[in-house]
């Protein structure tokens, strides 16, 4: 009888993976996992052809940049390829400790951890410091790794709309609650491209007693003095209590972090399971983010490349009255609004040689369906015509 039972449920788990409708039409349409078969700065190869990179997150460029690809390999020669257990017992390193103590006094924290994936870091940044019985106020629009941590939390959540400071303080006011209140926003929201308001959030957050997480995976490195990011470039240094993010954008390695207080980071290291049970990031990826944040404070060009290629692209595509919902930042949506045409202006890219990132309900909100690009340091002015032309190519298309 009992392998009976066993069997059964083996089959409805291999006949839901068979049937299900999202992976049928992702594998007929093949918008997703494409292998590119090489890459060099902003052109990769897919299918045999050269394509204009429009959908990375190497905001400043510096994934091929020789100091970094050099600290990588030296790093590698040094410790070997990997510590190959978790930070708490055997994996913890020299090299993890300074990469950590140099983000922290980059950021104006007072300690910081490194975790082998940004997934990691925003997950750990929710879930271990809201508990069952607090309530978490939480932009809608937040990423998937947050919203993970929120639900193993066990907390209480209302969210709010998205960037909308209105209507957090009509949240609060409605929740009439004397539990501990955690406030969980984004500084740019990648898949907008908006920056959040945070000096109107901070003050709410101040007036009601909230712990404020900010997750700032797509300011860092854009925004502020050096890329220091949202909190720098509002001037709110120090009064956000914990900053996570990611070190595969513009630190051009992998992994992730999160900057606080060091009584709050110590907290991390005792109660984040994310923390605890992960093995540590690899010597070489460790190398090449710390050599990516000298970069970026030594060599200013990177960022002032990257906002000036970011005028360009959006006065491209304002000239093509595309609809960017209201993009601020290098991360830049072209909203179609439907499924069917988001497709079309998609494929009519890769077409023309430009690879971008197709977007659709429910990833985002319905009507918003669109096409997710971003701009590099790295791109050229020759390849941003070239991506204005084929641009104008697909909008002929729909």
């Amino acid at each position: 009888m009992a392998l009976s039972f066993f069997s059964k449920s083996h089959q409805g788990v291999l006949a839901r993976c068979r049937d299900d409708y999202a992976t049928k039409m992702r594998l007929k349409y093949a918008p997703y996992y494409h292998a590119m078969e090489s890459q060099h700065g902003t052109i990769v190869q897919l299918d045999g052809r050269e394509m204009i990179m429009l959908s990375s997150n190497d905001y400043l460029g510096l994934t091929f940049h020789p100091k970094v690809i050099a600290a990588g390999q030296a790093a590698m020669l040094k410790w070997g390829t990997s510590t190959t257990g978790a930070r708490i017992s055997n994996g913890s390193r020299a090299y993890h400790v300074e990469l950590e103590e140099r983000l922290a006094a980059f950021l104006g924290t007072e300690a910081c951890h490194v975790h082998a994936a940004g997934y990691l870091s925003c997950m750990a940044a929710t879930s271990t410091f809201a508990q069952k019985g607090d309530v978490v106020f939480a932009d809608k629009n937040i990423h998937s790794c947050l919203w993970d941590g929120l639900r193993l939390s066990l907390a209480t959540v209302e969210r709010f709309s998205h960037n909308n400071p209105d209507e957090l303080r009509a949240v609060i006011a409605a929740t009439h609650s004397s539990a501990a209140k955690l406030l969980v926003l984004e500084g740019v929201y990648s898949m907008e491209g908006h920056v959040a308001r945070l000096r109107e959030f901070a003050e709410i957050a101040a007036e009601n007693g909230c712990f404020t997480v900010l997750d700032d995976a797509h300011g860092f490195g854009v925004l502020g003095r050096q890329g220091r990011g949202t909190v720098d470039h509002f001037g709110l240094n120090g009064k956000i209590d914990l900053i996570c993010g990611s070190m595969s954008k513009s630190l051009a390695s992998t992994g992730g972090f999160v900057a606080a207080s060091r009584e709050v980071i110590e907290y991390l290291r005792s109660h984040s399971k994310q923390t605890i049970f992960s093995a540590a990031v690899s010597p070489s990826q460790a190398a090449c983010a710390q050599a990516s944040l000298e970069v970026m404070q030594t060599e200013p060009e990177h960022l002032e490349r990257l906002w000036a290629n970011t005028r360009k692209y959006r006065a491209i595509l304002k000239n093509l009255r595309l609809d960017t919902w209201e993009s601020e930042t290098p991360a830049v949506p072209i909203v179609l609004g439907s499924k069917e045409r988001a497709f079309l202006f998609w494929r009519a890219l890769r077409e023309k040689g430009v690879f971008t990132v197709l977007s659709i309900a429910p990833a985002v909100p319905p009507g918003k369906d669109l096409i997710r690009t971003a701009v590099s340091a790295s791109h050229t002015d020759a390849q941003l015509d070239l991506v204005g032309e084929a641009m104008a190519y697909a909008l002929k298309k729909l």
